[in-house]
């Protein structure tokens, strides 16, 4: 007992490494030490006699909501998909209809140089000289004088009979008829 009363005196006087504070877990770490081969062993022992347990998991409910509402997402998919392949198609024919417009402007540039070779008035006047025409002379000319005013003549015509009346206002009737219903 003297010696552990001289321990614990000359304690103090030692040099340390860390902190002098008083260590609370102290007691339970040394219990924990003892007695770790005996909570281990014990461990083992109640494990080899426990049930295996099947853990099953419940039966998930899916809602109707979900599924149309997956449904739905997947049919915009698709659909989204089908424009962009016809958006697709749609620029690859504007590109043809683009190099075809520009092959046709071409064309119409050396067809519209050709027709106005073709219809050069010194050429039309060459054609026509060779087929025997020539300029009509004032004998075969005719003026028409319209410095008079304007006249119209108006002839009477005669007086339509009954019948034809009759059959013109039941012509009028039936186009009244299916003009309103059209």
């Amino acid at each position: 007992m003297a010696a552990a009363a001289r321990n614990m005196r000359y304690r103090g006087r030692q040099p340390v490494n860390g902190s002098l504070a008083y260590d609370l877990d102290y007691a339970v770490r040394e219990r924990e030490l003892r007695h770790a081969g005996e909570a281990s062993r014990a461990r083992e022992k109640a494990k080899v006699h426990e049930k295996p347990h099947v853990l099953v998991r419940a039966r998930q409910y899916v809602s109707p909501l979900a599924v149309l509402s997956v449904m739905a997402i997947m049919g915009l998919a698709v659909l989204v998909l089908m424009n962009y392949v016809e958006l697709t198609l749609l620029s690859a024919e504007t590109v043809e209809l683009q190099n075809q417009l520009e092959e046709l402007e071409s064309e119409n540039v050396s067809l519209t140089a050709q027709y106005q070779r073709m219809f050069d008035m010194a050429s039309v006047k060459e054609a026509a000289e060779a087929s025997g025409m020539t300029k009509p002379s004032n004998t075969q000319m005719s003026r028409l004088d319209l410095s008079a005013g304007d006249s119209a003549v108006a002839y009477q015509q005669k007086e339509p009979g009954l019948l034809s009346r009759i059959l013109s206002s039941l012509h009028g009737g039936v186009y009244a008829v299916v003009e309103y219903f059209d």
